[in-house]
């Protein structure tokens, strides 16, 4: 996911995809507990991306 395609989301938008994002970083935290995530490289790609949606959240928010 790009910083342009998030910025170009409202905030209503965001926050549903930064709820996504946290359920399918606890998915993949469930997998990795049980040795069942084969590629653990998805758990870094998730977290970054939850960085992502937040840093836009906050410039949108500064903003205002």
């Amino acid at each position: 996911m790009k910083a342009s395609e998030l910025r170009s989301k409202d905030q209503e938008g965001l926050d549903k995809e930064l709820n996504e994002l946290l359920k399918a970083q606890f998915g993949l935290r469930m997998q990795l507990g049980t040795q069942q995530l084969s590629n653990t490289s998805q758990l870094k790609k998730v977290r970054r991306d939850i960085a992502r949606v937040n840093t836009v959240k906050n410039e949108k928010a500064t903003q205002k």
